[in-house]
């Protein structure tokens, strides 16, 4: 019987075909009616009274086109996958450091960067499931009572993280000789960090800020690591007086290697070591750094501004006015811009260094030097910007050109591309702010009509 419907079901097959009622065998199929053997392990249904047999049960042969029901796609095996031929982070270090002698100590620094990052990102994706949230906890398994220099609740992240950075730097090689980290309220001697004295002889010291942004991470929000390198100041012993004074240089004269990593839809390496900015994207099939943004370049101006504005109503009158022309589309870069903030500042100064346009946290009426730490979030930024062709400014000059005068200084940040930034500048020395000019000098230019207000100097004479 069923010898017998396959055949009739091939012969009208063919039948069409040579009257042209199809035009493609391939695209149909046949489906085979279902056998029940007396010894199959497929429970027996009721005989049908109508069938020929107890060994059949009642199917029909089914013709349809497979255009109508496509095949799910099968993936290429990993082997068959084309990869671009891309250089490896490993490689693009060996090629620098052996181009600029003086980068050689630096080499095993930045590859232990890289290791460093690729665990922090492990540990990011693995938070949720590995229960790594909350308050961090002391030996006694009770939450720490006590919050960092920043005022801040330590967060089991945050502690987590800081120690895999400071075994980076002080772990890999001799060359940095102590750190400082945003988490901890005074530096550390690499002796101190790693347990033996050999390992505060380097002509480096290191400043990072080990998870920026960590509270986005349970939204799944992109989250960061910034960090830089300063040559250290000869003739200065390590002790605990004197370590301090190490870290106290401007960036523009003692920053030799600055970076971020970026940990969102995919993982972002982005280093420069003073001649250009690179990109390299983390690989997550053989968990490489692969240089996939070369030589990356900052458009002259772009469309997007990212500032926090639920604090616009406490920005002084020149940032306010620059962010009224943005949005209006007056400013003299001629473009309308759009808001992107995501409150992580690896994640929108990415944003903006792709993309063109400004990222700003200015001064507020609570804050007057802003949030945004000199020595480990803006001076790497700022080393990063300026060598993609960006600027950096507090709003009154460079962020480089910034005498630090102690380790967690902060200072108002604007980073982006150098039209939006000289712009804001400018907006700055236009409308300087005359909310506190009672305690000091302010020149307010106002549709290009000058007024002075009194002048005051601080404790040292410099007029405020």
């Amino acid at each position: 019987m069923v010898q017998w419907a396959v055949a009739s079901c091939a012969f009208w097959l063919s039948m069409m075909v040579k009257s042209n009622m199809i035009t493609n065998v391939s695209s149909f199929v046949v489906v085979k009616p279902t056998i029940n053997t007396p010894n199959s392990n497929i429970p027996q249904q009721k005989k049908d009274s109508t069938s020929s047999s107890s060994h059949f049960r009642r199917s029909s042969v089914v013709l349809y086109e497979s255009s109508m029901f496509p095949k799910p796609s099968v993936p290429l095996p990993l082997s068959k996958q084309k990869k671009k031929n891309l250089k490896t982070f490993q490689r693009y270090l060996e090629i620098e450091c052996w181009k600029r002698d003086e980068l050689r100590d630096l080499q095993p620094v930045l590859q232990a960067v890289g290791s460093a990052c690729k665990q922090i990102n492990r540990i990011v994706q693995r938070a949720q499931t590995d229960d790594l949230y909350g308050v961090a906890l002391g030996d006694d398994g009770l939450p720490l009572d006590d919050t960092n220099i920043q005022g801040e609740v330590q967060q089991q992240l945050d502690v987590l993280c800081n120690t895999i950075m400071l075994r980076c730097f002080c772990g890999c090689s001799n060359s940095i000789s102590c750190v400082a980290s945003e988490e901890e309220d005074e530096p550390r001697s690499c002796a101190d960090v790693m347990g033996d004295n050999a390992f505060s002889v380097g002509d480096y010291v290191a400043v990072f800020d080990p998870i920026d942004g960590s509270k986005n991470i349970d939204s799944s929000l992109p989250v960061g690591t910034v960090f830089g390198i300063f040559r250290r100041i000869p003739g200065i012993p390590l002790n605990d007086e004197t370590m301090v004074e190490t870290f106290l240089q401007t960036g523009d004269n003692a920053l030799v290697a600055a970076g971020y990593c970026l940990y969102s839809a995919t993982t972002v390496l982005v280093v420069t070591l003073g001649s250009g900015v690179n990109g390299f994207t983390l690989d997550p099939d053989n968990g490489l750094f692969l240089q996939t943004h070369s030589d990356m370049r900052i458009p002259r101006a772009g469309p997007i501004y990212s500032f926090n504005e639920a604090n616009f109503h406490s920005y002084q009158p020149g940032v306010q006015k620059y962010l009224d022309a943005l949005k209006e589309g007056t400013s003299s870069v001629g473009i309308r811009s759009n808001a992107r903030y995501v409150g992580a500042l690896v994640a929108d100064v990415h944003n903006v260094l792709i993309n063109g346009g400004i990222y700003g946290y200015p001064s507020t009426d609570t804050n007057k030097n802003g949030k945004l730490r000199l020595l480990y979030e803006s001076a790497p930024m700022a080393m990063i910007m300026e060598q993609a062709g960006g600027a950096a400014s507090t709003g009154t000059g460079r962020i480089l050109d910034v005498m630090p005068t102690e380790i967690h200084q902060r200072v108002p940040t604007f980073l982006g591309s150098i039209e939006n930034v000289f712009e804001l500048d400018e907006y700055h020395r236009r409308y300087r702010s005359n909310k506190n000019s009672s305690e000091g000098g302010n020149v307010v230019v106002v549709d290009g009509e000058t007024s002075l207000t009194s002048t005051s100097n601080d404790d040292n004479g410099k007029e405020q």
